[in-house]
């Protein structure tokens, strides 16, 4: 059996417990696929901005491919779509890249890949993939969190090796929901509080109960970190470490938000057992039967190349 090095859940009280992993898992090179100055920032911020980095013409076509999708979910398999709690608009489209040719061929783009490759120190596959909607008017929150802390716990993935990317598919703005994240929490690992219920995943999709840290864990690392809101134009990515802590406010204005969220694991930290003691979540949530190292792919996906 796989050793806990991340308890959480488990106790009556959260609890703070310095990261054991490194942040970045190689180090830089002038081959590397970003500069030395973003790498440095990954590692002290956990989180990196790279502005621009698909064109205005990819955008437009993974936009396409983004509003026919939501106007056609009877072709998508109906576990992987979750609704708002109460509005019951779509909120989030999962396993995007196994469902559709072109986000498949999104998550492979060496671009991307590259990235992940680099930071993580391995070859890399895809854990999670999704699609995210946040609507103009009533586009929920999303609660703080950290995302190993729920893939440790429910789908048992061991150790900080694995990071998110999130392709901006609409302008990212101060006022309409964009992400944020507290720079430097990816250094402390916040144990939760609370037993995980059986098949805690069809809740949690759209609300989040347990794996949320408690309020007095916010507040000191916010007053520690700072909180900062990442913001840019559509085709820039957001990437952030496994174990930074996040999350995003409503929107109430009329400007839509939405993004492709890809979630790149080391093929060496590939999931055993989940550590809560609660069967594995849904292949379609965390890859645990179809893993398969990425071949990365180039071209322009406005035009379909693949090289």
């Amino acid at each position: 059996m796989t050793e806990d090095l991340y308890p959480s859940r488990v106790a009556s009280k959260p609890a703070w417990q310095p990261r054991i992993d490194p942040v970045a898992h190689s180090r830089w090179t002038p081959e590397a696929p970003i500069s030395a100055e973003q790498h440095v920032m990954f590692e002290r911020d956990g989180y990196l901005v790279l502005e621009n980095l698909f064109s205005a013409a990819e955008v437009a076509t993974l936009q396409r491919e983004l509003e026919r999708m939501r106007k056609m979910p009877a072709s998508l398999e109906t576990e992987t779509l979750i609704a708002e709690p109460g509005s019951g608009a779509l909120r989030s489209v999962f396993a995007i890249h196994a469902q559709n040719r072109l986000f498949g061929r999104l998550a492979a783009d060496e671009r991307l890949v590259s990235v992940a490759r680099h930071l993580l120190g391995d070859e890399v596959y895809i854990h999670q993939s999704r699609l995210n909607y946040k609507s103009g008017f009533d586009g929920r929150e999303f609660y703080w969190h950290s995302d190993f802390e729920t893939w440790h716990v429910e789908d048992g993935m061991p150790r900080m090796r694995a990071l998110s990317m999130s392709v901006q598919l609409a302008d990212n703005h101060a006022v309409n929901g964009p992400l944020m994240v507290m720079p430097g929490s990816q250094r402390t690992y916040v144990s939760c509080v609370g037993e995980t219920p059986e098949d805690h995943y069809k809740q949690s999709l759209r609300k989040q109960e347990y794996g949320v840290p408690d309020r007095d864990s916010l507040a000191r690392l916010a007053e520690t970190c700072g909180i900062v809101a990442p913001t840019g134009p559509a085709g820039s990515v957001v990437l952030f470490d496994c174990n930074t802590m996040h999350g995003s406010n409503g929107n109430i204005t009329p400007f839509p938000r939405a993004n492709a969220f890809i979630v790149y694991n080391s093929v060496s930290n590939r999931l055993v057992e989940p550590f809560g003691g609660r069967a594995p979540r849904p292949e379609f949530i965390a890859t645990r039967e179809g893993f398969e190292p990425l071949t990365a792919m180039g071209g322009d996906l406005a035009e379909g190349r693949a090289a």
